[in-house]
């Protein structure tokens, strides 16, 4: 009975694929809860001991030690003590071997349920432990079941869950279908270990091509950066850690058998395999790929980069719905602006125009401040005892200037003769001369004459004479010669002086 009892154990221990002393200590622990409801009080203290070699079940209680027990399932006298522990006194405690000659039909269905649970709890724990040291690593599971967006993978030894979050929105799974998952969080619960995997996240595409690639599993290959849209598109920045190695030809593999595989476990996606550069700009040429790039200006304060292609290059290097420069960014850690070549031209030579006129402003705004400055600079230079003496010397000059004037006024008298001072009569009123008229007394002669004015009125008193004027003619030969007087009209008094 005791040998088929520790079979049973060893049965239980390689189908649930746990430790023979996991579940030893499982079932010692069942039996204490089984014995304590038919042969012990609830409240004692009690320990099951199983054989590993040969089965039998030992129990032991711990007893009181007093002069005279009056309960022998508490207490135990001195002498019974001694026996067993020589050193013993009264109100020592000491575990004194109860087994029970028969734990009953119901202690056995106990400890069987009690055994059960203990066993899933082991088996829970166990699970755990193996799988919280994967995360982050490929597993391979069947497709078991669908429930609310979620689909129920069979790993093995327990059941992972494929979140909605974590699918490919381009996958169709099926049930029975084998499928490639990376670990991403395992979890206890009250249900036993959650374990959530993943089939879009990026760790996936390094773990595959660790498993495809032997440089990149050695550590020949470095994997830099990974950036992906899961179903769609990839790219993958690899470096080589020896010379002489060329890393995308190590990931792609002879005729792309490599990097075929992979594609194929991802169900078509695309991948991108770029060389990684330290150089920030050369790296980020590459990241673009398959596009041309031109040049590459970086922004290092604002971690930006403007990248400037050929127009025919444009389209590719920005890819469907801004794609391919999308997953650059993400691999390269920069926001990058691209721009065509025909723009980018157009922008700076714009920029370089109001660069012009703002150059210009300065320099006229530079050369104002400096001549007011100059100004100043020379009024502040002149000393106040020489302006005191330039003062006197100002005023002085002014009656020489008024005595030369005078002298010049007195010769031009001298050289031209006037005629004789004549008075006017005092009816005679000469009209001031306008400055848009003519000068009405032009000879000496004209002084003695009569005042003319215009002929513009005619009266009874005064009668009109003809005078000659000079006038001027063209002889022959084509030379102008002065013949006479021009006429003119005068008005005359009747009365004589």
């Amino acid at each position: 009975m005791k040998s088929d009892f520790l079979l049973a154990i060893t049965q239980l221990s390689a189908e649930k694929n746990l430790p023979k002393d996991v579940v030893l200590t499982a079932v010692e622990a069942a039996l204490v809860s089984a014995y304590k409801k038919d042969n012990f009080s609830p409240n004692q203290n009690i320990a099951v001991k199983i054989n590993p070699n040969s089965g039998k079940v030992e129990v032991w209680a711990e007893k009181t030690v007093v002069e005279a027990p009056t309960d022998n399932r508490y207490e135990i006298s001195l002498e019974e003590a001694k026996k067993l522990k020589e050193d013993a006194q009264i109100d020592d405690a000491v575990m004194v071997e109860a087994t029970p000659a028969n734990a009953g039909r119901i202690a056995a269905q106990t400890a069987k349920q009690v055994i059960l649970q203990r066993l899933h709890e082991a088996e829970h724990s166990a699970i755990f432990e193996e799988y919280a040291d994967r995360e982050g690593e490929v597993v391979s599971g069947v497709v078991q079941r669908f429930e609310m967006g979620q689909v129920h993978i069979d790993l093995g030894r327990t059941e992972a869950i494929l979140p909605a979050s974590e699918q490919v929105r381009t996958e169709r799974y099926r049930v029975g279908q084998r499928l490639k998952v990376v670990l991403l969080q395992v979890a206890r619960t009250n249900k036993g270990p959650k374990v959530i995997v993943s089939r879009s996240h990026p760790e996936l595409l390094r773990r595959l091509f660790e498993l495809e690639v032997p440089e990149v599993y050695n550590g020949t290959v470095e994997i830099k950066s990974i950036s992906r849209e899961a179903g769609f598109r990839s790219k993958i920045a690899v470096a080589a850690k020896q010379e002489g190695i060329d890393p995308v030809g190590c990931c792609v593999g002879l005729r792309g058998i490599r990097i075929q595989n992979i594609v194929t476990e991802l169900n078509g996606e695309k991948i991108d395999v770029v060389m990684w550069d330290p150089d920030v700009a050369t790296y980020i040429a590459n990241a673009l790929s398959p596009a041309h790039i031109i040049k590459v200006e970086l922004n290092k304060e604002d971690q930006a980069a403007t990248v400037i292609v050929p127009d025919k290059q444009l389209s590719l290097a920005i890819g469907k719905e801004g794609q391919n420069a999308r997953l650059a960014a993400k691999l390269t850690g920069w926001r990058i602006d691209i721009k065509s070549a025909s723009l980018a031209e157009a922008e700076r030579l714009e920029e370089t125009k109001a660069k012009a006129k703002a150059a210009a402003k300065e320099e006229v705004e530079a050369e104002k401040e400096i001549e007011v400055g100059t100004e100043e600079a020379v009024i502040e230079e002149i000393p106040e005892e020489i302006m005191a003496e330039l003062e006197p010397l100002e005023l002085a000059e002014e009656p020489a200037v008024e005595e030369a004037e005078e002298e010049a006024a007195e010769e031009e008298a001298e050289a031209e003769p006037v005629a004789d001072e004549v008075l006017l009569p005092p009816d005679i009123i000469l009209e001031p001369i306008m400055a848009d008229e003519k000068p009405q007394l032009r000879f000496a002669e004209d002084i003695m004459a009569p005042r003319r004015t215009k002929a513009t009125t005619k009266t009874s008193k005064t009668k009109k004479k003809k005078k000659g004027g000079y006038t001027k003619d063209t002889s022959e030969d084509g030379v102008k010669v002065r013949k006479g007087r021009r006429d003119y009209t005068i008005e005359e008094e009747e009365e004589d002086f």
